[in-house]
């Protein structure tokens, strides 16, 4: 068996997309892709997404599965454009029916049911997909959002955004859903795999002093290096030290469009009677 892997780093959001396929099939599965946004005119494109089919006629692929890793707040997912294109069934954690119960009433997208029909496969722990002839495993890692899952490919774990770089540390904790102490028990999962399992992160944002990207590492990196996991440090000190951080960050630039977008599988909203496409604002008045 041999899997081969190719990185997609999306610069505007600082996301990693993973392109994963199975060397005797070349079946495929895409990690994570964004639809590219810009903000300022609302104009939504497939950069990546064109990169991505691009690279799979090159090489003969057959996309089988775009994998989402949770319903991202910072990007924009292309799960639907992919599989538009490719016919690819779009994955997703079971748990993403909260999320939508949650999102779809904040944006009132009445189009939106909270039962992941809007995606063509639930998965929980301890389910498998066949990637031609690559079994895919399924943790369940909640505490970022509810739904997080981590995909076991080859001894390779794919994070999303449960952790980051072990010089940038854990995703936080406080999205609706979202909880520092189940964060905590869902990496514990992950540190329990074995030492040299490697680790594919969400997102590099970088730091003070690294200046060049870096999306891999491994299970051992983390155990003994991450900022807020190393030395042994206890759930209690770890919730402390997670909450009081992300008490004083902003939201995403991007969460307010990627949300509606997402709990509807990377699909935009329906179009409005005047036959255009609209995302909602909801306003907050203090």
């Amino acid at each position: 068996m041999s899997v081969q892997q190719k990185s997609f780093f999306h610069e505007p959001t600082s996301t990693v997309t993973y392109l994963v396929w199975d060397e005797a099939t070349g079946a495929a599965a895409v990690i994570d892709p964004v639809l590219d946004y810009e903000p300022r005119g609302a104009k939504v494109s497939g950069g990546q997404a064109s990169e991505i089919l691009r690279f799979l006629k090159d090489h003969g692929l057959n996309l089988a599965y775009v994998l989402e890793t949770h319903a991202h707040a910072d990007h924009l997912s292309a799960a639907a454009r992919l599989r538009e294109a490719t016919g690819a069934q779009v994955v997703i954690g079971a748990h993403i029916t909260a999320v939508q119960d949650y999102f779809g009433k904040v944006f009132g997208a009445a189009d939106v049911a909270p039962d992941g029909a809007v995606f063509d496969r639930l998965v929980q722990e301890g389910d498998t997909l066949m990637l031609g002839e690559t079994a895919i495993g399924v943790l369940h890692t909640p505490g970022h959002t509810p739904a997080c899952v981590t995909y076991l490919i080859d001894g390779a774990a794919y994070v999303g955004d449960t952790l980051f770089m072990p010089d940038y540390g854990t995703a936080r904790a406080d999205f609706p859903g979202g909880d520092a102490a189940t964060l905590y028990r869902s990496i514990q999962k992950i540190l329990a795999l074995p030492p040299e399992t490697r680790i594919f992160v969400g997102h590099d944002y970088l730091t003070d002093t690294r200046k060049t990207h870096a999306w891999e590492t491994t299970v051992a990196a983390q155990a003994a290096e991450n900022i807020h996991l190393r030395d042994g440090v206890s759930e209690a000190d770890f919730v402390a030290r997670r909450e009081a951080r992300d008490a004083n960050l902003p939201p995403p630039v991007l969460i307010l469009p990627s949300l509606q977008v997402n709990i509807r599988a990377g699909a935009l909203p329906p179009p409005e009677a005047d036959g255009r496409v609209y995302l909602r604002l909801p306003v907050t008045v203090t």
